[in-house]
């Protein structure tokens, strides 16, 4: 999960989780015979070559060089390196033309997915001066449909990006795919926990763990609230004081606030710690209904404050049994927007907004002020109260993406995007945060509620539907933007 383990108390309770780059294969392509020919074309892919790999590392990943591809046996012992490798992400840099011959070893057998790099030296050529070597320089799409065609011909896909070295518009893009690539190397390795059972009847939400597992890979880890109680028996008064330290440095406490409770949510917080921490958990999808006063009901009820502090850690921990939106938090706090969990709330169509929010926890790292502990006598719909939070995410961008499971096992991805504005609020203890998609309250809910997401999503800042959309299609999911 961390590239280093995070201590049970965290010194800085807002500091995320680290993970590692991605690890990406950069293999330059031409027709062999044009360097004897022409002088100098080695030389300029050579160079191209290099500023591309130090672009990508600057992007965030490792990146091999594997050198210029100029023949058949060239490309089939780059192919044997880069499988050798395990990288995450083939770059092909097509830089002038060349057969797919040269190739088609690398694409079919190097062990990742590809992305075709065709980026020219300049914005145009120089027209009055240039040779045929010069051209040839600036002929990366003429071998570009070649190499579309190879990766068709073998049933992979074929991604692409054209432009020119220094073409900021390109190097978004590809910046996507690096980043999409790192988070599906971290869904990889991932661990996932569930802790409890599913809220009796809520079914949208259910998952079938071997379509996450087909999709995302990595690992789910079935827990039981004994887990969890053996790690609270053994927190001490000292340990439960330090946690609430670090209680009162993140959250703002209402003078109402039910302060014996909140002790017991900060003593939990740390077993919960613990508990990532010895599951070598990266999200936790938990609940337990529970219907009298034993200390798995009262366990199953002091989830707010330790599930707030680990979501703004980078440990998305979520109420109801919630996979899917647990793993869409992930994916949003690795794409750098955070991620809380997010339903319905309601429509105000004098202002043109959509409510959106959630009880139980939020991300702190992207609220627009400090978290609010409110106590509330009941829980609506589960058993139990006592301290809640009360929050609401920053003005600005902000994406909903949810996971949505269909019918026959396959995942979608759903994102929309708005603006998270400010406006009223009611105050009990739920996450809420106003939304202008642009268009009627009415209209984006039912194309929302009609797309496949379940009720429950991560609601991110920035605007991540393109990121999504690239993490979608290195995944082999489905992707559905909802923009009415």
């Amino acid at each position: 999960m961390t590239t280093h383990p995070f201590p049970v108390i965290a010194p800085e309770p807002l500091s995320r989780v680290t993970y590692g780059t991605p690890k990406i294969a950069l293999v330059s392509g031409g027709l062999g015979v044009y360097w004897g020919q022409f002088d100098g074309l080695l030389d300029t892919v050579r160079a191209s070559a290099s500023t591309i790999a130090d672009r990508i590392e600057g992007i965030g990943a490792t990146v091999t060089d594997f050198g210029v591809v100029s023949d058949p046996v060239d490309g089939a012992a780059a192919a044997d390196r880069i499988r050798q490798a395990d990288v995450d992400l083939i770059v092909l840099f097509v830089s002038t033309y060349m057969t797919s011959a040269q190739v088609l070893p690398i694409f079919k057998y190097g062990g990742a997915p590809v992305l075709l790099v065709c980026l020219q030296p300049g914005r145009s050529m120089d027209h009055a001066n240039f040779g045929t070597g010069d051209w040839l320089g600036y002929a990366g799409s003429a071998g570009l449909p070649e190499m579309c065609v190879a990766l068709e011909r073998l049933g992979l896909p074929a991604r692409s990006v054209s432009g020119y070295l220094d073409d900021e518009r390109a190097w978004t893009k590809i910046g996507r795919y690096v980043r999409a690539t790192g988070v599906v190397a971290n869904l990889r390795r991932g661990r996932y926990g569930l802790l409890g059972h599913l809220y009796p009847g809520m079914f949208d939400i259910a998952s079938n763990i071997t379509s996450t597992y087909s999709t995302f890979g990595g690992h789910v880890e079935i827990l039981e609230l004994d887990d969890l109680r053996r790690l609270y028996d053994g927190v001490t008064d000292a340990e439960t004081e330090a946690a609430l330290t670090t209680v009162h440095r993140v959250f703002a406490v209402d003078e109402e606030a039910d302060l014996e409770n909140i002790s017991f949510q900060a003593r939990v917080s740390v077993a919960l710690d613990r508990l990532i921490e010895e599951y070598d958990l990266d999200t936790l999808a938990y609940f337990h209904m529970g219907n009298s006063d034993d200390i798995y009901s009262r366990l199953a009820t002091a989830f707010p404050i330790g599930a707030t502090l680990l979501s703004t850690r980078g440990v998305p921990t979520v109420t109801e049994f919630e996979l899917r939106a647990g793993i869409a938090m992930f994916i949003t706090g690795q794409l750098g927007g955070g991620g809380t969990f997010t339903e319905g709330q309601a429509l105000d169509f004098d202002r043109g907004h959509v409510e959106l929010g959630h009880n139980d926890a939020a991300d702190a790292s992207i609220t627009s002020d400090r978290p609010v502990l409110r106590n509330l006598e009941v829980f609506h719909g589960k058993s139990g109260g006592g301290a809640s939070v009360e929050a609401t995410v920053r003005p600005g961008p902000v994406t909903q993406f949810s996971i949505g499971e269909l019918h026959d096992g396959r995942l979608r991805f759903i994102a929309s995007e708005g603006t998270a504005v400010p406006g009223p609020a009611i105050r009990i203890g739920n996450t809420t945060t106003r939304v202008d998609f642009g268009c009627d309250p009415g209209d984006w809910t039912d194309a929302w509620a009609q797309s496949g997401s379940t009720h429950h999503w991560s609601m991110a800042v920035g605007h991540l539907a393109k990121d999504i959309e690239v993490l979608a299609d290195l995944l082999g999911a489905e992707f559905r933007l909802v923009q009415p």
